[in-house]
């Protein structure tokens, strides 16, 4: 297609784009066509797309509604740039997961479920009421007993206590009940109990006054007994002050040990109450529908031939093919949202838009192929495509080549990540950039190699009849002390058999996933290394003054912006006005905290610095040079000190984790999808990380997608074949090369294809 062919519909032109690390960016884009933006991560990709032209769509839209109504849309800032012409408004698919709530569904989040309660309320036997009487969420519709959760908590009474040792020899062994805290006190010093009696040898009137007496008075309590206080067995005062408390928060690792979900025994998991369950139409009440595939819940609408229901039926049939079309037919209704993958998190989301009338909008995307299979991929192009030919323009930022390929239009960002790149380094057709000397040209031509596997060094970890989820009674062999990829399409069982590998393993295991990092808005990659202390015990120690001076949230805020280096002005229901600190100049020190140096810098121009530029500089600081090399080990070398974690990709945030676990040895580390958010150069190094941490003896187990990691695995196990209750089985396991010859492994097509010779 040329120029002026790929032109013909309009184009969104950019003027002067300044935005984060952005050096002035003019770019045409075209409409109505779809446009892939490339680079290393950090080039600049996401300052352009999102916080430039999305930015300024949404702002401007906002500005369309009456200010009563923008007080309580969201706020997007003013972007860095000189004007925007023909901007169409933007709909944003980000990678963030669906919400975690305990009571989101499938079925609730894509609205399907407001349908299906209205299809029952009209059309059910026995009528029982209006739609909200079929909601799980709603007190005329839930079970009692579980509140419509589905599930109930029950406690392992047997991971509380010790029954071989007595209070005082710390029997209670939950968090917070230890030996002379006041939660124990409530025990030892009740005189119920001798305390240094064995639980094991308790009678049943004593074990159960321990362990399940109801809150109660003492009478003729100890001297040492509290007077106003109430007695009560261990079980119902963990349910009661912690389970139900916001304590819980605080001590969510434990409380993993001792409580487990169970199904409701009286809704037997399906949230609703007896009521509501009596309701049918053809034999089906709504949480039979809810239990069923997607796929199968179209074939029970098709049978429905009531006319008062066709135009609903007509609305969750052209819902429902929407997600079975992206490839998430084996989808039950009822399954929750917190349970997703990123892969089908995203690709609900792009299904929601597919059924849109409306044209001339502008998608952004961010990474669609991320938690995707090659051949799920092929699905979301095709609806993406879908969305184009509406009349709608598309722009994705991608590293993955394989969602580059139908592309209209390429973008590259760079040269460099940071301050050094936000420069436009190509524009032109995918085509273009293939055969171009961009960085980015030069990987997508470099062929896919499978490397001489390395063999188990010591020996093999194997685990029978798994039956998690929807893995089928599998068996897997696993080869310690080499790299194993674990392949398969999104939801055909990956990451419930990393976890049962992970249980009961008498190696250390080290289980970095997308949520490993913990991130706040005060979090940077200095406080989560632990060393912004350190650095700052370096500046007081050489100016001789208190190291609370250079803590922006102490002794040397600004006493103007007190340490945001920027001033808030609210302006009711238009934006905020956020400016630059005029005393500080954005820096958030007092003046009396910039007047102090270590090695020629003060201590804002060290937070500004990136994680490269920082490694140079304390180099020679044999405790904090280390830990910052570590940040360049994995990948991060283009991140600045004090950039806030929140603004981090999972994939980013998993190479934060691994780089705290870079110099451990003879541990098990299992990574998911470790690539995410990478370049094809910087995918290089972190597989030569990878090695590194094989050769100092560790075992590493990756669930991975990406074409190049399979190839430079050890060893693969390939999990399928399809999706859900299609998937679960061990498709192969052995060396890469040899998956190669299994027929019905879409894994083995994907991988044939890209090492066919080009």
């Amino acid at each position: 297609m040329s120029e002026k062919e790929l032109f013909a519909n309009g184009e969104i032109t950019v003027h002067g784009a300044r935005q984060n690390n952005l050096k002035g960016v003019d770019i045409r884009i075209p409409k109505k066509r779809t446009t892939v933006f490339v680079g290393l991560s950090g080039a600049g990709k996401s300052s352009l797309v999102f916080d430039t032209i999305a930015a300024q769509s949404r702002r401007e839209l906002n500005e369309t509604f009456p200010s009563f109504t923008q007080q309580y849309l969201p706020k997007y800032g003013q972007p860095d740039v000189q004007s925007i012409d023909h901007l169409p408004v933007a709909i944003v698919i980000e990678q963030k997961k669906i919400g975690q709530n305990a009571r989101s569904t499938v079925a609730t989040y894509t609205g399907i479920y407001s349908l299906l309660r209205l299809l029952f309320s009209r059309i059910g036997q026995p009528f029982i009421g209006y739609s909200d009487t079929f909601s799980f969420n709603m007190p005329q519709g839930m079970c009692p007993t579980c509140q419509g959760l589905g599930y109930v908590d029950d406690i392992d009474e047997s991971a509380l206590v010790d029954k071989n040792k007595s209070l005082n020899e710390g029997a209670i062994t939950f968090v917070s009940f230890g030996v002379d805290t006041w939660r124990w006190r409530r025990y030892a010093d009740s005189g119920l109990f001798d305390n240094d009696k064995p639980l094991k040898d308790y009678s049943t009137k004593e074990w159960e006054l321990l362990m399940h007496a109801p809150q109660q008075q003492l009478h003729g309590a100890p001297a040492a007994w509290h007077k106003t206080a109430l007695y009560e067995g261990i079980v119902p005062r963990i349910r009661r002050s912690i389970l139900h408390k916001a304590e819980a928060k605080h001590h969510r690792m434990e409380i993993a040990k001792v409580v487990t979900h169970k199904a409701c025994p009286d809704c037997h998991g399906t949230r609703l109450n007896e009521l509501v369950r009596s309701n049918h139409i053809d034999g089906q009440n709504i949480a039979d529908v809810c239990a069923m595939t997607l796929s199968e819940v179209v074939t029970f609408l098709e049978n429905i031939k009531v006319p008062l229901a066709a135009s609903i039926i007509r609305e969750l049939t052209t819902m429902l093919n929407s997600l079975i079309n992206i490839g998430l037919g084996y989808l039950s209704l009822n399954r929750g949202t917190n349970s997703l993958s990123g892969g089908e998190a995203q690709r609900i989301k792009i299904a929601k838009y597919l059924n849109s009338s409306l044209s001339d909008l502008v998608y952004i995307l961010d990474e669609p192929s991320v938690g995707l299979h090659p051949h799920d991929i092929r699905l979301v192009k095709q609806a993406l495509r879908q969305l184009q030919s509406r009349g709608n323009t598309i722009l994705i930022v991608e590293h993955n080549p394989l969602m580059m390929t139908d592309a209209d239009y390429a973008v590259e960002i760079g040269p460099v990540a940071g301050n050094g790149g936000g420069q436009v380094t190509f524009t032109g057709s995918f085509q273009k950039l293939l055969s171009s000397d961009t960085l980015t040209g030069r990987y997508l031509r470099r062929p896919y190699q499978l490397k001489t596997p390395r063999k188990a060094s010591s020996g093999w970890l194997k685990r029978t009849h798994i039956r998690t989820h929807n893995l089928k009674d599998v068996s897997v062999n696993i080869p310690m002390g080499v790299m194993t990829v674990l392949t398969g399409v999104a939801g055909s069982g990956k990451s419930s058999l990393a976890q049962a590998l992970m249980d009961g393993i008498k190696t250390p295991v080290i289980n970095l996933n997308q949520r490993a990092a913990s991130v706040n808005l005060r979090s940077t990659p200095l406080t989560y290394l632990g060393i912004f202390d350190k650095i700052r015990q370096r500046f007081a120690k050489a100016n001789h003054v208190s190291s609370s001076l250079f803590s922006y949230n102490g002794k040397g805020a600004c006493p103007t912006c007190k340490g945001k280096g920027v001033t808030i002005t609210n302006m009711a229901f238009m934006d905020p006005v956020v400016q630059v600190c005029e005393a500080c100049h954005g820096r958030r020190y007092s003046p009396e905290a910039l007047s102090y140096q270590y090695q020629g810098h003060t201590i804002a121009d060290v937070l500004e610095m990136s994680v490269d530029k920082a490694s140079q500089n304390f180099a020679d600081d044999e405790v904090i040079g280390p830990r910052i090399h570590d940040l360049q080990r994995v990948g991060l070398g283009y991140l600045k000190l004090n950039q806030s974690l929140t603004t981090l990709s999972g994939g980013e945030l998993q190479r934060l984790s691994l780089a705290t676990q870079l110099n451990g040895q003879g541990n098990m580390i299992f990574l998911d999808e470790p690539t995410a958010g990478l370049h094809m150069q910087d995918i290089d190094k972190l597989l030569g990380l990878f090695d590194e941490l094989i050769d100092q003896g560790n075992t590493l187990i990756l669930i991975e997608h990406n074409l190049t990691v399979m190839t430079q695995a050890d060893w693969l196990v390939d999990v399928g074949p399809d999706a859900g209750s299609f998937g679960g089985q061990i498709l192969y396991e052995g060396v890469p090369s040899g998956i190669l010859n299994v027929t019905k492994s879409y894994t083995a097509a994907s991988l044939a294809r890209a090492l066919k010779p080009r």
